[in-house]
């Protein structure tokens, strides 16, 4: 698996089991990784679901998950203080008895144990979209001091091929659509477009070291070192500054085209002097068209296997699952939601 390896993640968590909610504790995937988890000692199980029908499932598919807690958000003790604590939260956006309907499914069930301290993060998304995930999230553990919004980054990798390019940081893929400034009601600009870039560029640095990586950060566009002019390539150079400011301590650099950020020949021909250029291990893209393509392509024909997406920018952490996932990738972003505490 190149540099990565869970091995880490896992002593980590074995020494210090976290508890983890899936939202989808009826679904035979969950139930499986949630086994497994139980059996190693990782981690603290929660599923949100009927304990009979839960009960009934797991053992027709032959996994044990008794060492789990199964709540069913109907016949829970404490609904009334976590509807109490919802209407609060939303601060009169949603009434007592919106909140309450909205507590009956499982998302928002789910994101209030984390809130409330039940649990320590939340993993689900298997049957249901990543809207469904992260609003939820957004509205009831929102982000974390400082951070403007939530984004995402996919952790890439493979066993082959250069070295220096078995694991890879992409950001972000998953979340925004773009990069628009936010504006008060006279017309100001409160934050930026770049500065928001320049978030995700430090928040996606910031969890490939949790991967074990020495992020490079390139701020990827169509042009390098203003090439080329329109588009993003603004956007992209401004946020490469911000983004200095706001992390000093990272080695970013750009704009810059993606033959540019890899291969150290076109690197400094192109960027000369850049300490990223042709060394880049972490990509941060202007847009989600240009996130979520790059991303397919290096793992449908560059042979990477990837990992998230993994949100950023929460005060806790919540992830997402494809809905196309299977038990073994439940299991692996399960480690990886918990190290992220």
């Amino acid at each position: 698996m190149g540099k990565f390896s869970f091995d880490g993640m896992i002593e980590k968590l074995k020494a210090d089991p976290r508890s983890i909610v899936f939202t989808e504790g009826h679904d035979a995937r969950i139930q499986e990784a949630a086994s497994r988890l139980l059996k190693e000692g990782l981690l603290k199980v929660i599923l949100v679901g009927d304990p009979a029908e839960v009960k009934a499932s797991s053992e027709k598919n032959g996994f044990d998950v008794s060492g789990a807690t199964i709540i069913d958000p109907a016949h829970y003790e404490g609904m009334d203080e976590m509807v109490a604590k919802m209407v609060e939260l939303r601060k009169g956006k949603m009434t007592e008895e919106e909140c309450r309907a909205a507590l009956s499914k499982s998302n928002y069930f789910g994101t209030m144990l984390v809130k409330m301290g039940v649990a320590d993060c939340l993993l689900g998304g298997a049957t249901y979209s990543t809207a469904d995930t992260v609003r939820p999230a957004l509205q009831l553990i929102k982000t974390k001091p400082g951070a403007h919004l939530v984004s995402s980054c996919f952790i890439l990798v493979r066993d082959t091929g250069d070295e220096a390019l078995r694991q890879l940081c992409m950001g972000d893929c998953a979340i925004n659509l773009s990069y628009e400034d936010t504006l008060d009601k006279e017309g100001n600009v409160t934050v930026s477009a770049a500065q928001k870039l320049a978030e995700v560029a430090v928040e996606s640095a910031r969890c490939a070291q949790i991967f074990g990586m020495d992020p490079k950060v390139a701020m990827l566009s169509f042009s390098t070192k203003g090439s080329g002019k329109g588009g993003t390539v603004a956007l992209s150079a401004e946020a490469t500054k911000a983004a200095k400011e706001m992390a000093p301590d990272l080695a970013i650099d750009g704009e810059m085209q993606f033959d540019a950020a890899v291969s150290p020949t076109v690197g400094q021909l192109k960027f000369p002097g850049s300490t990223v250029a042709g060394y880049a291990n972490t990509f941060i893209f202007p847009n989600i068209e240009a996130g979520n393509i790059g991303y397919k392509i290096a793992q449908r024909l560059g042979g990477y296997e990837a990992y998230g997406p993994i949100l950023l920018g929460l005060n806790a952490p919540i992830n997402d699952l494809s809905r196309g996932c299977n038990a073994e990738e439940v299991y692996k972003m399960s480690i990886i939601t918990a190290a992220l505490i």
